[in-house]
């Protein structure tokens, strides 16, 4: 059944209440590394309650109640993350209860054979004061979707990278296991956790999380560019061009032009980039 491309425009979630706390906070700092030394005083901040900070990026495992995209029929299972971007209107509490909304922007029909992307944005509010705390937005890439007949241009351009060496490079080791903390946040994907079910998608181990990979480079920003300082980030988009093992070394390479960084993340052990045009912007 062709994608419906009126009825995807006009899907949306609103008033969806939800709430986290300090553990939730601290699970998504252990789940992209932080704490490994617990005498690291600075990444202590974020994964123990006394003076707790948050990450910025935990923001994409906290909404709930997203538009619910199975009701159009998309083969999920050639279903690929190909961005992720997020704007802080304000640094998210150590422990709230929130409001999300979310719809869909766009969909972008890239052909018969090449499938349809999804252009999503969500929306996270403060319940008790009703402040924006952060707008997400993602594109998906469904490999399997294209050719119902929708525009075949559109979406955001790609933030350009620097013709230039890097100013500033942070290595950052992930576990063998940590897949399997931080699938704990919410996404319980067996692609992250089984070996057969990952054999079987064509890797040949379980993969780590795109949305991983996205926190891992948020603290390398925060850890190179920002002092640790969480309220800095006021951006951080991505466009994801492969996935990371655990147990690789992720090296991300900044560029800072005044108040914009921009980034690129690759695999140490195979020379593999895995996200591209990455950038934060900082105030």
């Amino acid at each position: 059944m062709a994608l419906d491309y009126q009825k995807a425009l006009a899907m949306k979630s609103e008033g969806v209440e939800s709430q986290y706390t300090d553990k939730d906070v601290m699970l998504y700092a252990l789940g992209v590394g932080m704490g490994r030394d617990p005498m690291d005083l600075e990444e202590l901040r974020y994964t123990y309650e006394k003076d707790l900070k948050t990450v910025p990026t935990m923001a994409t495992v906290i909404q709930r109640g997203g538009v619910a995209l199975r009701d159009l029929g998309l083969n999920f299972v050639m279903l690929v993350h190909g961005e992720q971007r997020l704007t802080v209107h304000k640094p998210l509490p150590a422990a709230a209860e929130i409001v999300s909304a979310g719809r869909i922007v766009d969909v972008i029909d890239k052909g018969k054979d090449k499938g349809a992307l999804v252009l999503m944005e969500s929306t996270i509010s403060e319940k008790a004061t009703g402040d924006k705390l952060c707008t997400l937005g993602s594109t998906l890439f469904f490999r399997g979707d294209g050719g119902f007949g929708g525009p075949s241009e559109g979406g955001p351009e790609p933030h350009p990278i620097p013709d230039r060496a890097p100013d500033m490079t942070c290595e950052l080791k992930t576990e063998p296991g940590q897949a399997l903390l931080y699938r704990l946040n919410g996404d319980r994907n067996p692609l992250h956790s089984d070996p057969d079910f990952a054999k079987a998608a064509g890797f040949p181990r379980p993969i780590l999380h795109g949305l991983c990979t996205y926190g891992t480079a948020c603290r390398a920003v925060l850890k190179t560019a920002c002092d640790y300082d969480h309220t800095k980030i006021k951006r951080f988009d991505v466009r994801f061009s492969s996935p990371v093992f655990p147990g690789e070394t992720i090296v991300t390479d900044m560029w800072r032009d005044g108040d914009v960084v921009s980034f690129e993340c690759k695999v140490k052990e195979r020379d593999v980039t895995v996200i591209r045009n990455g950038r934060c912007d900082l105030g």
